[in-house]
């Protein structure tokens, strides 16, 4: 009797400890717990983008404790995980490239684009090695191309292509793990193109005996990555979220005129020849906009090509999900 009191005692115990947990996710989730003042922002950031350079500048931090606020910086790998932690409620603002916010509203998650990186064309594009053969897009008809599937090279590959009356079904696609796994593919001829991004687009052109069949002059696709939150950060602080996307165009102004800086920081963090990065900074221009009517039709029309290959489950409307003030 006294071992099945324990088990219910240890079930009890496991019910509140849990209880509290959900509790404790939800604060940070809201920005502030009931009755207090929000003493910290939580951010999530990526290696080698501009929320990470934000970091190094401490531009956010010194304003935020100007206003007796702590900026808790949170790290992640890649973008589809960030989004996971601003709907769990782990982080109340992050950054992340075009695909990952089409998929988690496909997958109904809560929360807001709140704004949006400047245009970076030049940063996706799809590498070939000379001794493939290959010359031109049309080149590509039969040939293996590897991409991150979803990713915003996977659907400027996917544009390219029908720039030159290709399809989809014209190649034959191979999704590796990670940007390593396909330069590894690249590397050994497992594949014949790389579809990549900045800065592993741009390691690939220079490390490599490659060709370079597109960067940056495919119609219509901007390359942006975009600025989201949760609901309830945005809902209960939108002052916060209107200074912290000014602290991030602030900082975008000094790296733009700081840019050797801008270079060596990133060198070191990502452990990435400096040539690579100076060639991921110096072709593009750094800047955060709010989210206008261009490019939330843009971001939907990449929504719907989603949908039209099966890479999302439902239809979705961009618009829903940005914030308005």
């Amino acid at each position: 009797m006294k071992k099945l009191l324990s088990v219910f005692g240890l079930v009890a115990l496991l019910a509140v400890l849990t209880a509290c947990s959900s509790s404790d996710k939800e604060e940070v989730a809201t920005g502030e717990a009931e009755g207090t003042e929000l003493k910290t922002i939580n951010i999530g950031y990526q290696k080698g983008n501009t929320l990470h350079i934000l970091k190094e500048s401490g531009i956010l931090d010194e304003a935020a404790k100007e206003k007796g606020i702590s900026v808790k910086w949170e790290l992640f790998t890649h973008g589809n995980t960030l989004m996971e932690g601003i709907y769990a409620g782990a982080i109340h603002f992050g950054h992340a490239a075009d695909g990952p916010g089409i998929f988690a509203q496909a997958s109904n998650k809560p929360f807001y684009y709140v704004g949006a990186d400047n245009p970076n064309p030049e940063g996706v594009g799809i590498v070939v090695l000379k001794s493939s053969g290959i010359t031109k897009l049309e080149d590509l008809k039969g040939k293996k191309v590897g991409a991150l599937k979803g990713g915003n090279h996977h659907y400027s590959t996917v544009l390219a292509l029908e720039s030159v009356g290709l399809t989809v079904d014209d190649v034959e696609w191979v999704y590796p793990e990670d940007a390593a796994q396909g330069r590894a593919l690249f590397e050994t001829g497992q594949i014949d193109a790389l579809a990549s991004y900045d800065p592993f687009f741009a390691s690939a052109e220079l490390e490599t005996d490659s060709i370079t069949l597109v960067n940056g002059d495919i119609d219509g696709y901007p390359n942006r990555t975009f600025y989201f939150a949760t609901e309830s950060f945005v809902e209960q602080n939108p002052e916060l979220v209107e200074f912290i996307l000014e602290k991030i165009d602030e900082s975008d102004k000094w790296a733009n005129e700081n840019r050797e800086e801008v270079i060596g920081i990133m060198t070191e963090a990502l452990g990435i020849k400096k040539e690579v990065i100076s060639e991921q900074i110096n072709r593009r221009t750094f800047g955060a906009t709010e989210i206008t009517e261009e490019i939330i039709e843009t971001q939907q029309k990449q929504a719907d090509k989603y949908f039209d290959l099966k890479l999302i489950p439902v239809e979705v409307n961009v618009q829903d999900k940005v914030w308005v003030k």
